[in-house]
Parts: structure tokens; C-alpha cells; sequence
């Protein structure tokens, strides 16, 4: 699958209709779209984005959640999306297109879809979506609305074309991927986890052996004991309900944070407004505070976040004796496991020679002492452990498996006692200072920003000042309501987790004392080889994607030894995979302690990475390209990074800045096309295609001076 063609039409600084063809071939996937700041680069990414997901933009990336948040929220945003030309002319309507070839998808292989997607200003509908396969609209897409309460062409771009889980892995800015390198909180790593799990494919297996065990469920009941059967259709309904009410609770999230961003807009106007009254301060130093309020908010969030991960560690740190005394039955039951059979044979080859050791003791003319025969036999038996079996752990023949933890519950085991042992309390120490200066720099600016405010009592200023007091009181309530929203998630989540714990008991309880039918049995083969299947498949996936980050790093980075392992850890759930780097000494790398250069250049391999193990068809469109690179570095991405992530690549940099003349020149054998983004006036840009070898001089001949 690769684009073929986008339109923009009124679509913010897109004035009218603008046509891009961005089809690639095989041997030159590269396609350059190169403009200044400003002149629409990101806005061009954004309105890909907006066509294919919609309000739900904001899950793919931070870049569209900011510049959503930053305009007051996805209602503003969308409503001031109007091109102001198109909106000074009397139009109302604006759109974006995205045209796909060679669309394959379970429900049949399709020449061309094409996805439009509008809004209109005047009507009370305002956003609409429609989805053309082959030129006409297409059963499939009625078939998926009659399914969910999402209208089917929605449905359709999430299942068929792109996850918006896994989007961020497509469409990103090269100097914000860091971000990936920086991610440490359960949270955080739970969301990305998701991603993960959707690009390596884990989850569809998931889903279908859930809605196998439903089936087989229906079965279950059939030859279930009233009680049974009521038990489990309450687990069941219970599960589904709780369901449902997180999407409900996630929805009213969502409603609270578009409010709070409108909110927010607003009290910074009035900001503005007070600072211009004072007269004590340049809106460039406002602008300036401001930034490094949100800047430190952002990273007091982070911190919050941080720390309330580490206090769920807290009951296991006061639990530690009991904890060491798991952490050693499960360490006796892993050689027990390991060890059974090997010292079963063990016992029986020491039988076999203290049982011929007897039979020529017969033979033997003298009595032997029955002190000394004990002393020997005793010997005997430790010498052959000794010299022949050495390895093998002493294992009381009366020894009982209390946990029977899997490899994965103890690998998780492992984690946990480490961080208790090793980095939690230095880390909580750490980001408790941390958090505490962050909370005193931000008291510190509010309060520069208060007393430059005019301090007049005239009544415009006390409206204005009433005004921004409410909207900062709502700020704050919806700050705590959110906060209470999530908490009542989580608490649902655990209650699905105990359910699904009884349900699972309950199904183990009904199959002991039922009578398969021949589908049931036929079912229940499916699901035991589906499991065997999956957890074969994780360890699989986790191993090739290990090994792949691993080439991917000893490729692009200059400095070769610098990693030499790269671990996976995917635990038994699949909601929490962690990525960890070991230097030469067999030391994890803390990644918060790389440098830029290097957070990308670790973020890089993970997208390329991610995006080989997806086997999913989709252009990669790459932002910002080549910043925080130093010349090698640089080389290394231009040679092998960018002709190989995808078959159809699309790259946006400045010219001169993010790429310069030498690097094209390295790029420009895989390059098929190439455009510049050139501004007509501050509310119009267009694209202007250049052939490949004439780009460089046709943006000096637009941009000399």
C-alpha cells in the first residue's frame, strides 16, 4: 500500500485546491517536500493526520495534542481551520483527501481508496467522512457501521488501513522522537505498550483467543450447574459493563480536557491583556515566562507521575522479608522444575551401584563391619553427586510447589526486587528534589506574572481580572476531576482483573466436571495451541525485535561498542514491554543520561525497528529531518535509514538548515520527487514541484535574499 495522491482544499494556510503527487517506485521511495517555517510543513502533516483520524488526532503525537491544545481545544481548532482567504470570499467549507493504491485488507484487495474528509462551518454537522473504494462507495464500509456505534468509514481506516495506536510510528518529528528515549514512568510505558503490542501483532492473537474462550463459554454453560451458569453469566456481564463505563469515563476525560485547553486559551489572553495594562513587562518576556510555566508544568506532571509509580513500590519495600522468602521459593521451585528429572536419575543410578555393590559382597569371604559398609555406601553416594552431578541443586524429596510462577512472573519478580534493592530509593530521592524545585520555580513565575499585572480597580480591568479567576478556578476543578476520573479507571481495571481471575477458576472448575462435545473439544484444542502459539510467538517477536534494535544502533551510531545488548521485556499481560540498553560491561545504560544525538539515534532504530517487525505497508513521513545529527551521523541516516524504513518515504526539511546541499546530494539517488513549500502572502501557500536534481537551485533562486 503506498499514497498515490493528497489534496488540501482551503485547509488552513492552503488557500484553494492544492494537488501533491507523493507516488514512489521501487528503487526511489524518497519523496522531499521542503519549506521555511511557517510557510505550512506542519500543517501539512497535521491535515494527513486530521483526514485519517479526525478529533481523535490528538492520540497519535504530542505535536498535534499541543498545537490542538494551543489553539483552545479541537472544536476551535477545527473551526479556525477555515483558510481566512477562503473565509474573507464568503466559503465555508474546507477539505483534505488521501488517495491509497494496492490496498490489501482481510475483506479483499482494492486498486485505489480514496478518504475525504470535510468540514463545513455553516452547518451544524460540521465534520463529515467518506470513504471511496475503487471511485464508489463500497458495502464493506455499511456492513462495519451496522457493526459498532462508529460510523463504518472510521472503523475501516483503524482496522484496514492504520491502527491510531501505532500511528506515531508513521508519522512523527525527527527532533521529538527523543521522547521515546525518555519514557520511564508504568503509565507512559502502559501507552506505549499498546503501540507495541499493535505493531508486532500480539494483541489480534489476544483478541481472538478471547473471543474463542466466549464461544467456548456458551459451551461451558450448557453443562453447567444452575449456580455455575448464573455465576458465570454475572462475571461476564460485570466485565462488559465495567467495559463500557471506561469508555464512558475516557469520553468525559476527553470533554473535560477540551474544555480545559478552551479554559486555558482563554485565561492567556486575558494575561496578555492585563500585562499590556501594567505596562511592567514586554509580552516578548510574558511569552517567555509563559513558555517556561508550561515547560515546568509539563515536567511536574511527569514527576507526579514518576512518583506515584514508585509508591505502589512502597507495600513491597515494608513486605521485603516476605518478599525474599518468595523470591526463594520460587528459586527452589525453578530447580525443582529444572532439576526433577535429572535427580530422579541421579537417585536411580546411585541405587543401581550400591545394588550391584551388594550383590559382590556376597562373593566376599570376610564379614565387613556394618560401621564401615554405612561409612562407604555413604561415600559412595556423595562422591558419584560429587564427580558426576555436581551441578545439580539438593532438591527434599518433600519439597511442594506453592507459587508455580511462569519464566515471565519471574522475570517480573527479578525486575521488581532489583529496582527495590538497587535504584528506588535513589531514584525517589532524585525526582522528590527534582519535583519540589520544579513546584518553586513555577510559584516563583506565577508571581512575577501577578505583580506585572495593571493593578487598577477601573471596572474593565476588574472584569477582566473576575474573569481570569474563574477560568483559572475552573482550570484547577477540572485538573481534580480528572484526576478522580482516572482514579475510578483504574479502580474498574482492577475489578476486571479480579473478575477475569474468578472467571478464569470458574472455567477450570466447570471443565473438570463437564462432558466435551466434539466442537467444544474441537474449540478447546484451538485455544490450548493459540496460547502455546502466543507465548511462543512473544518470545519470538521479542527476541527478533531485540536482535533488530541491537543492528539497527550498531548501524547508525558512530561510536560501535558503545551498546553491545539490547533486552526486551514483555510481561505476561502484554500491557507493560520495557526496552533496556547494556553497554560493553554488561551495565544497563540509563537512556535519561544519553546525550540528544544519541536519544535520537536510539529512537531512530526503534521506529525502524517497530516498523520492520509491523510487516505493516505505510509511508513513514519524517518531520525536522537529520536536526541534533553531527555529519556522521547524519551520513549514516541519509545511506541507510531513509531508503530502507519504507518503500515509500516522505521527508519535510529546510533546506540548508535540516538538510544541506552535500547530504542531498547523498539522498538524491533514492529521491523520485521533490516540491517546495513557497508562501504567496501570510494566509496562502502552494506546492511548487522541482525536479529532483534542480531543487537546491531552485530554493536559492526563491530564497537568496
Amino acid at each position: 500500500m503506498y499514497i498515490k495522491e493528497i489534496e488540501l482544499n482551503n485547509f488552513r494556510i492552503y488557500k484553494g485546491t492544492n494537488h501533491i503527487d507523493i507516488s514512489t517506485t521501487y528503487n526511489k521511495n524518497i519523496v522531499v517536500i521542503s519549506g521555511n517555517n511557517g510557510f505550512g510543513k506542519t500543517t501539512f502533516l497535521m491535515s494527513l493526520v486530521w483526514c485519517l483520524y479526525g478529533k481523535q488526532m490528538q492520540k497519535v503525537d504530542q505535536l498535534y495534542q499541543k498545537e490542538i491544545v494551543d489553539q483552545g481545544g479541537y472544536p476551535k481548532y477545527i473551526a479556525g481551520s477555515l483558510n481566512r482567504l477562503a473565509k474573507v470570499n464568503g466559503e465555508t467549507k474546507f477539505s483534505v483527501s488521501v488517495t491509497f493504491k494496492d490496498v490489501k485488507t482481510p475483506k479483499g484487495n482494492f486498486d485505489e481508496v480514496k478518504i475525504v474528509r470535510s468540514y463545513d462551518t455553516m452547518t451544524s454537522i460540521g465534520e463529515k467522512i467518506e470513504v471511496l473504494i475503487d471511485n464508489q462507495k463500497n458495502e464493506l464500509i455499511e456492513d462495519l457501521s451496522s457493526k459498532e456505534k462508529q460510523e463504518g468509514e472510521e472503523i475501516f481506516i483503524r482496522e484496514f488501513i492504520l491502527p491510531i495506536e501505532i500511528a506515531k510510528f508513521f508519522f512523527f518529528d525527527a527532533e521529538k522522537i527523543v521522547s521515546l528515549a525518555e519514557i520511564n514512568s508504568l503509565d507512559q510505558r502502559r501507552l506505549l505498550s499498546k503501540a507495541y503490542t499493535e505493531v508486532l501483532g500480539i494483541k489480534k492473537y489476544e483478541d481472538l483467543k478471547d473471543q474463542l474462550e466466549g464461544i467456548q463459554d456458551e459451551y461451558r454453560k450448557k453443562s453447567a450447574k444452575p449456580k455455575e451458569k448464573i455465576e458465570l453469566n454475572e462475571i461476564t456481564t460485570n466485565i462488559k459493563n465495567l467495559e463500557i463505563s471506561i469508555e464512558a469515563l475516557e469520553r468525559e476525560i476527553q470533554s473535560l480536557k477540551d474544555e480545559k485547553d478552551e479554559k486555558e486559551r482563554d485565561s492567556n489572553d486575558i494575561q496578555v491583556k492585563l500585562i499590556k495594562e501594567g505596562n511592567f513587562m514586554t509580552l516578548e518576556e510574558l511569552r517567555g515566562l509563559i513558555k517556561q510555566k508550561e515547560t515546568l508544568t509539563t515536567d511536574i506532571e511527569k514527576l507526579q507521575d514518576d512518583l506515584k509509580d514508585m509508591f505502589d513500590y512502597i507495600p513491597f519495600g515494608l513486605a521485603g522479608e516476605n518478599l525474599m522468602l518468595v523470591n526463594q521459593q520460587q528459586l527452589n521451585e525453578k530447580n525443582h522444575r529444572d532439576y526433577k528429572y535429572v535427580q530422579e536419575n541421579v537417585e536411580e543410578k546411585i541405587k543401581k551401584v550400591l545394588d550391584d555393590l551388594e550383590a559382590e559382597k556376597k562373593t566376599f569371604p570376610n564379614v565387613i563391619p556394618t560401621d564401615i559398609r554405612h561409612f562407604y555406601e555413604k561415600q559412595i553416594v556423595a562422591l558419584v553427586k560429587k564427580h558426576f552431578f555436581n551441578n545439580i541443586p539438593e532438591i527434599p524429596s518433600n519439597f511442594e510447589l506453592l507459587h508455580d510462577f511462569n519464566d515471565a512472573q519471574n522475570e517480573e519478580l527479578a525486575i521488581l526486587l532489583s529496582k527495590l534493592q538497587h535504584s528506588l530509593k535513589d531514584s525517589f530521592v532524585a525526582r522528590h528534589r527534582e519535583y519540589s524545585k520544579s513546584v518553586s520555580n513555577v510559584e516563583l513565575i506565577s508571581r512575577k506574572i501577578r505583580i506585572a499585572e495593571k493593578d487598577a480597580e477601573d471596572e474593565y480591568i476588574s472584569d477582566l481580572r473576575n474573569t481570569k479567576e474563574k477560568n483559572d478556578y475552573r482550570i484547577r476543578s477540572i485538573n481534580t476531576e480528572v484526576d478522580n476520573i482516572r482514579e475510578k479507571i483504574g479502580g474498574h481495571k482492577n475489578e476486571i482483573k479480579t473478575y477475569k481471575q474468578r472467571q478464569q477458576k470458574l472455567r477450570h472448575k466447570m471443565d473438570s466436571a463437564r462432558r466435551y462435545s466434539k466442537q467444544d473439544k474441537k474449540i478447546q484444542g484451538i485455544i490450548d495451541r493459540l496460547k502455546g502459539f502466543i507465548k511462543s510467538f512473544k518470545e519470538e517477536k521479542k527476541k527478533s525485535l531485540e536482535d533488530n534494535i541491537l543492528t539497527e544502533l550498531s548501524s547508525l551510531l558512530r561510536k560501535k561498542s558503545f551498546i553491545q545488548d539490547v533486552t526486551v521485556a514483555i510481561n505476561q499481560s502484554g500491557d507493560d514491554v520495557d526496552i533496556n540498553l547494556y553497554n560493553h560491561r554488561t551495565e544497563k545504560i540509563d537512556k535519561g543520561s544519553l546525550s540528544m544525538g544519541e536519544r535520537q539515534m536510539y529512537a531512530t532504530a526503534l521506529l525502524r525497528a517497530l516498523v520492520d517487525e509491523s510487516d505493516i505497508e505505510f509511508p513513514v513521513f519524517i518531520d525536522s529531518p537529520l536536526q541534533k545529527f553531527d555529519r556522521n551521523h547524519s551520513k549514516n541516516i541519509i545511506q541507510k535509514f531513509y531508503p530502507n524504513i519504507s518503500k515509500q518515504v516522505v521527508l519535510f526539511p529546510i533546506l540548508f538548515k535540516e538538510l544541506t546541499p552535500d547530504e542531498y546530494k547523498l539522498l538524491e539517488e533514492n529521491v523520485i520527487k521533490t516540491y517546495i513549500i513557497h508562501n504567496y502572502g501570510n494566509d496562502e501557500s502552494k506546492f511548487l514541484s522541482t525536479k529532483p536534481d534542480e531543487l537546491i537551485k531552485k530554493y536559492e533562486q526563491l530564497y537568496a535574499n
